[in-house]
């Protein structure tokens, strides 16, 4: 796989990462959960607890998207309407 970004991927992820949490609201900046990996424009914000947490992250036991009823694709959908309508 080609993991070398180009100047627009690299701005793209770096606007997603200033937003806030796309599960939560924590303030950011977040972090970019990528949908699937090399995708660049699928990624989503997410604060470090919602993505990587032991409970709470889409990494760990999920149970933050469980209790607001997420998903990656509606997740990503508030990624991009903050990106879009900031």
């Amino acid at each position: 796989m080609n993991n070398k970004l180009t100047d627009r991927e690299r701005r793209h992820l770096q606007r997603v990462k200033e937003l806030d949490c796309s599960v939560c609201d924590a303030p950011g900046p977040s972090e970019a959960h990528h949908i699937r990996q090399g995708d660049q424009y699928t990624a989503i914000a997410l604060c470090p607890e919602c993505h990587r947490g032991p409970s709470m992250g889409w990494h760990g036991g999920r149970i933050a998207w469980r209790v607001r009823k997420m998903d990656e694709l509606q997740a990503l959908n508030v990624t991009l309407k903050r990106l879009l309508n900031p």
